[in-house]
């Protein structure tokens, strides 16, 4: 096959200058497959030793048409001379030769950063044939990542650890430990492990480098006709950022996977049967992972929708998959943005392992259709468009509202609630005047109506008890939060409708000698301080009444109340009401009310907006 190419040449050069590209436009994928599954092709340039030869460039990235890769062919005519045989490829982003890795990156790569830091997961998968330069394009975005997580203008405090570990076959080895093998397990949460990986905290960009730089050293490769360091296993760099702002949320994870280098197909006369075995393991590993990335994006895309199957996600057929399933797995809660890189060798010799690299990427870009769309239910936040879920948002998030459209510019109901914690706190915040225990609640209370909206409702078979019986007012009475039962008690100021029950927030005095925790200060009124009784004494020893003849106003309205205290409990972001640790509160100290609702399931208070 070289022979025939390189003796005809001339007559490629001359095909190539009349070839008539197909016409072929980069249609736009689905919302969902543009957000969280980008698929990119770069083009290297041709190396020094391939021009010193004369060969030509086969691959082309269409300028004038983004997404589109132009693949040109020189073919034996049964009669004749050679014909051309020209493909168009699409995808969702195309770089060519001429662009170099940095624009890449802040093109494709770079909103990794900000999502993972927010507490989400972020993958890059380099993918194509053996000197293509997947190796280069990594390792020039790993030392991106690292400046940007590093040095970057993010929000909060992060610490970072970084783990390389290498996955040959069935096979994993820790590549900062001196390649010792380790083992990929399931642990009793479903989770996948890998025991014996060591994860080193990393401070600065240099700190980064360097133990990649050390991985590197130990990463297999093997000689090959096309690159005599072939990459002959997949390299996974996992950079795990720890929340220190939200003790409570999950870790950030970004990984970035520098698959293993396929062949062209003249390299295999020179394989043993190690070899050959070796090639079918990484070709298994590199189908299984089409096969789930494709699996994943249409389960997304149908989630909310009323969808009669869902799609197959084979993530435990193959070691690397195995590893990624919380990337994969469709029952996970947790979204991820996947970006593929398919890396492509633009030499004529090699414009059949092009083709496939081509093929293979074209087909991880997934078109679903979207079937039956889920009809608006005001109670089914997976049902909400973005204009819906806004008015939401303003009239529940409390007071001050918070900026619809700084938490969620462009979300749907389905897309806010996978939306990490640590990334919804912060959109939220960012809204003058709102506090953390304010979007905590927020937040609970939209979860509490999609899980609700969730279990399945079972028909009430009971007989009607009539409007004015004993159980239907019973039926119809909450009392499983603190809010007023009247609704139209809200318009008056707190300070002039406080009532046993009431949950206020409060300011301790100065004097105040029983210490407390930070964060907010919560009571439960229990009575006015002058109806306490002349024997009641207060957590601090105080009779409660002293002075009852000065604890009403001019007006008659009462000056100290007393109060239950309010404490956190064990599980985060949870209160227990403490009646018999009593507190004296005046009036003036109060700040402003605030809701509590009990959970029955765990027996604790919640706050809510």
């Amino acid at each position: 096959m070289e022979a025939f190419i390189t003796s005809n040449l001339d007559r490629y050069q001359w095909l190539l200058k009349r070839a008539k590209l197909e016409g072929k436009t980069a249609a736009p994928p689905n919302a969902v497959s543009a957000v969280d599954n980008i698929v990119c092709v770069r083009v290297r340039p041709l190396s020094e030793e391939e021009t010193n030869e004369g060969l030509p460039a086969s691959i082309f990235a269409r300028p004038d048409e983004p997404g589109v890769i132009d693949a040109h062919e020189l073919r034996r005519a049964i009669r004749g001379q050679p014909t051309l045989k020209s493909s168009a490829y699409v995808v969702d982003r195309s770089y060519g030769s001429e662009v170099g890795t940095e624009q890449i990156y802040e093109d494709s790569v770079k909103h990794l950063v900000p999502w993972v830091w927010g507490g989400g997961i972020g993958t890059l998968f380099a993918y194509g044939q053996t000197g293509s330069g997947k190796t280069f394009t990594v390792s020039g975005i790993e030392k991106l990542v690292s400046k940007s997580l590093m040095e970057g203008h993010l929000e909060g405090r992060r610490k970072l650890y970084i783990s390389v570990t290498e996955l040959a076959g069935n096979a994993a080895y820790d590549l900062l430990n001196d390649r010792r093998a380790i083992s990929v397990l399931e642990d009793s949460f479903g989770n996948t492990q890998l025991f014996g990986a060591l994860e080193h905290e990393v401070s600065s960009t240099a700190e980064v480098l360097r133990h990649i730089e050390h991985a590197t050293k130990f990463r297999r490769t093997e000689a090959t006709k096309k690159n005599d360091t072939s990459s002959r296993s997949h390299a996974i760099c996992r950079i795990r950022v720890v929340i220190e702002d939200v003790p409570s949320a999950e870790d950030g994870i970004l990984y970035l996977i520098d698959l293993a280098g396929s062949e062209a197909a003249r390299d295999k006369d020179a394989h043993d049967a190690e070899r050959m075995k070796e090639a079918k393991e990484i070709n298994v590993s590199l189908s299984v992972l089409k096969d789930c990335i494709r699996g994943k994006v249409e389960a997304d895309a149908v989630m909310g929708a009323q969808a009669k199957r869902r799609p197959y996600v084979p993530f435990r057929q193959s070691t690397l998959t195995k590893v990624l399933k919380h990337v994969f797995d469709p029952a996970g809660s947790r979204i991820c943005k996947n970006v593929i890189m398919a890396c492509v060798n633009p030499n004529l010799l090699d414009i059949g392992a092009s083709r496939n690299t081509l093929r293979y990427a074209e087909m991880l870009r997934v078109f679903v259709s979207q079937g039956k769309e889920a009809k608006y239910k005001a109670d089914v936040p997976m049902t909400w468009s973005n204009e819906q879920l806004r008015a939401w948002i303003a009239e529940n998030s409390g007071s001050p509202p918070v900026d619809a459209a700084l938490l969620a510019p462009q979300e749907s109901g389905t897309q806010l609630l996978r939306l990490p914690a640590p990334e919804f706190e912060s959109r939220c915040l960012r809204t003058p005047g709102v506090i953390h225990e304010q979007v905590t609640a927020f937040r609970s209370k939209l979860w509490q109506l999609h899980v609700d909206s969730r279990q399945q409702k079972t028909k009430d078979t009971a007989e009607d008890d009539g409007s004015d019986s004993v159980l239907a007012h019973l039926k119809n009475f909450d009392r499983s939060s603190s809010r007023d039962p009247d609704e139209s008690a809200k318009s008056t100021p707190f300070k002039d409708r406080i009532r046993p029950g009431m949950t206020v927030s409060w300011t301790p005095p100065a004097d105040y000698r029983m210490g407390y925790y930070d964060g907010l200060q919560i009571a439960v009124v229990l009575c006015p301080a002058a109806a306490a009784g002349a024997t009641s004494q207060d957590t601090m020893g105080r009779r409660v009444d002293v002075g009852s003849e000065d604890n009403r106003t001019a007006s008659g309205q009462h000056k100290r109340f007393l109060c239950a205290m309010v404490s956190p409990a064990v599980l985060k972001g949870a209160y227990t009401v403490n009646l018999w640790r009593n507190v004296v509160i005046d009036v003036e100290n109060m700040d402003g009310e605030v809701i509590l609702e009990y959970d029955a399931a765990t027996r604790f208070y919640h706050l809510a907006v």
